[in-house]
């Protein structure tokens, strides 16, 4: 027997059509096929789903081009979409009415013209207000009735409250405020609940617009402070590579001057023994090239600190060790091989110091030993190390110059230097020796003290913070 389906379509019989798959049964069989055939219904859907290749490459191009646009191109834009937007909406809301309005194109032309003034009107905030309150005045002075909500001269209003000058806003809250009273005047306004809309919905435009200009004014403020901290910052980062700058010049100063001050003494030696003591004059060359090849070597160091990162070439930023206390007997043995009597001695427990202060500390020795050395030739100086628990004192004296002074004054005159009658230097000349020592302990927060000695010959005592 067969059966017949609603639709007028037999049934097949049971024992008719395909034989199930043996292990499945009948009913397990037509779910599966029920299921496969929605699954390929559905891939149908979800491919008919996408859109066309011409319309997304359409939408990327008006996107591209959008983007492109200026600040104020970008503004109209979206303002154009706005007033097109409202202008549907209020074409809308007069559709059905339309049989009820004579004529019905003027009624909707005004419906739509009060609306497309909107496009302009951050450029142009009060005439956009003026233009799209015309259409909308006359569709009440002709009595047209079913006028839909005034929403584009309450955003023309809004945008006057935000974007107008303050003159301006007053003057336009003052005669929108005399507008709206006349027009409640008009005929078809007779309920109490038309003005009081009316008035809430513009007095809700003016707190709108008047709470975004003070959000704009906010986030121009924050702007400001923030290109003013950039600034600040840009100042500050200028400060600290003119200081940096400082730190390097006082750096080549102190390796430079030294080196090469020793090397001019020992230049001069050499002339003043020729030929009568040439085993002296020899020593004395020899002295001259291990100076100079030290300077380069320092030299060497700093450039390649400048030069090089740690990470890049490690071997060649540490060509020598760095100046410190710890090679103190290092500079106290150079200046013994130039004819300089040095004594060093330590007071206080030693204890360990940044290496800022322990630099500062070596480069003050240095540079007074120098300058000892280039104006009181054959003197004795005394450097004293003193440690205390808050500072280190670092005192150089040195004395009188000592027997050959009177030639050495003689060569150092030739060379441009200045030796005292008394045989106690001065620190005149265009010099940077003491003025990089104060520099360097001003920069620890320390102290500097510089004058002549009680026995005669000159004293440098610098007090550096270690605590």
């Amino acid at each position: 027997m067969t059966r017949t389906a609603r639709n007028g379509v037999p049934w097949p019989a049971r024992d008719q059509g395909t034989p199930p798959v043996p292990g499945t049964e009948p009913g397990v069989a037509r779910t599966a096929a029920a299921g496969s055939s929605r699954g390929a219904a559905g891939t149908g859907r979800r491919g008919t789903g996408r859109l066309p290749g011409w319309v997304t490459a359409r939408a990327a191009g008006w996107q591209a081009r959008y983007a492109a646009l200026s600040p104020r191109g970008q503004a109209v834009v979206q303002d154009t979409g706005l007033a097109l937007a409202l202008a549907v909406l209020n074409l809308l809301s007069l559709l059905p009415y339309q049989s009820q309005m004579h004529p019905a194109w003027l009624a909707m032309f005004l419906v739509t013209a009060q609306c497309l003034p909107l496009a302009l009107r951050r450029l142009w905030p009060v005439p956009a207000l003026i233009l799209c309150g015309i259409p909308r005045n006359l569709f009440d002075v002709l009595q047209f009735g079913y006028a839909p909500l005034p929403l584009a001269p309450a955003i023309a209003f809004a945008t006057v409250a935000d974007r107008s000058r303050p003159w301006l806003r007053w003057v336009t809250l003052s005669v929108s405020i005399v507008g709206i009273g006349a027009s409640q005047t008009l005929p078809g306004h007779s309920q109490p609940y038309d003005a009081i809309v009316q008035f809430f919905i513009f007095g809700a435009a003016w707190t709108v617009g008047t709470l975004n200009r003070y959000r704009r004014v906010a986030l121009s403020a924050a702007a400001e402070r923030a290109a003013r901290a950039e600034a600040s910052l840009d100042a500050a980062a200028a400060r600290a590579a003119a200081a940096e700058r400082v730190r390097i010049a006082r750096e080549l100063h102190d390796v430079v001057a030294h080196h090469v001050s020793l090397m001019a003494v020992q230049a001069e030696a050499v002339g003043a023994l020729l030929p009568a003591r040439p085993e002296a004059a020899a020593q004395s060359a020899d002295l001259i090239g291990s100076t100079a090849r030290a300077a380069m070597t320092e030299l060497r160091r700093l450039l390649g600190v400048l030069r090089f990162k740690d990470s890049e070439d490690p071997e060649r930023v540490r060509l020598t060790p760095s100046p410190s206390l710890s090679r103190l007997d290092e500079l106290i043995a150079a200046f013994r091989e130039a004819g300089l009597h040095v004594t060093c001695e330590t007071a206080g427990e030693q204890t360990a110091l940044t290496a800022g202060i322990d630099l500062t500390a070596y480069r003050i020795v240095q540079e007074a030993l120098t300058n000892a050395l280039r104006h009181a030739p054959g003197a004795t100086v005394s450097v004293v190390l003193g440690y205390a628990p808050a500072e280190l004192t670092v005192e150089v004296t040195n004395s009188r110059p000592g027997a050959g002074v009177a030639a050495a004054a003689g060569a150092a005159s030739r060379a441009g230097r200045d030796i005292s009658a008394a045989g106690s230097w001065s620190p005149a000349g265009p010099g940077y020796g003491l003025a990089g020592i104060a520099e360097r302990v001003a920069s620890c927060g320390g102290s500097l003290a510089l004058g002549p000695a009680a026995g005669g010959g000159f004293t440098v005592t610098a007090r550096l913070p270690i605590a």
